[in-house]
């Protein structure tokens, strides 16, 4: 009589965790690679931010118009009238937004300017009750309060700045977001290369 397991045999073609680093292992340069780019990216940004906030805007605009297209198509999967027509107008009006954004972009930035600023205040208000509620709970809080603050104010000048912010503000949120994933990036190429 035999006994079947249902382990997982060695060699049934299955990848852990430990061989996908061992893969990535001999990577590690093209990884490093990739962050720099992205860190180079990201200071060229930041030196002309008016066309690196273009640039964003038109990187916002591809996805809203991406987006419209999947919403358009997936319209015609809706069998009810009122619901076809309802996702049918969201996805018409993603695209339109995708192509406003291609033909004017600064006038687009001045919207998505706005609503970042409007958003940031939001973030730093909710995340003020967050902080107090965690004070009353008696939990570590000035990191959240400390967030809070920063977040809103962050907002504030976006706003108060506004609509002179548009030129410059995406443009270093895009800047200082590629010189993050590109620190990333290296980090990861080179504990890479110290596990060879």
């Amino acid at each position: 009589m035999s006994v079947t397991s249902n382990s997982p045999q060695p060699n049934d073609g299955r990848h852990n965790l430990g061989e996908g680093i061992r893969a990535l292992r001999a990577k590690w340069g093209w990884i490093v690679a990739l962050g720099v780019i992205f860190m180079v990216s990201g200071v060229i940004a930041l030196g002309s931010v008016a066309i690196a906030t273009a640039s964003a805007v038109l990187i916002v605009g591809i996805m809203m118009i991406v987006g419209g297209v999947m919403e358009v198509i997936a319209a015609f999967s809706v069998k009810e009238w009122g619901k076809f027509a309802l996702w049918m107008l969201l996805g018409v009006l993603y695209i339109a937004a995708g192509i406003i954004c291609f033909t004017d972009p600064f006038a687009a930035a001045t919207i998505l300017t706005l609503f970042l600023g409007v958003a940031l205040m939001v973030g730093g208000i909710v995340r003020g009750f967050l902080a107090w509620h965690v004070r009353e709970a008696g939990k570590p809080w000035g990191w959240v309060a400390f967030s809070a603050v920063i977040t809103l104010l962050l907002g504030l000048m976006i706003v108060a700045k506004w609509p002179t912010s548009s030129f410059y503000t995406l443009g270093i949120f895009l800047g200082i977001d590629l010189i993050f994933i590109g620190s990333g990036w290296l980090t990861i190429g080179l504990a890479l290369k110290k596990r060879t």
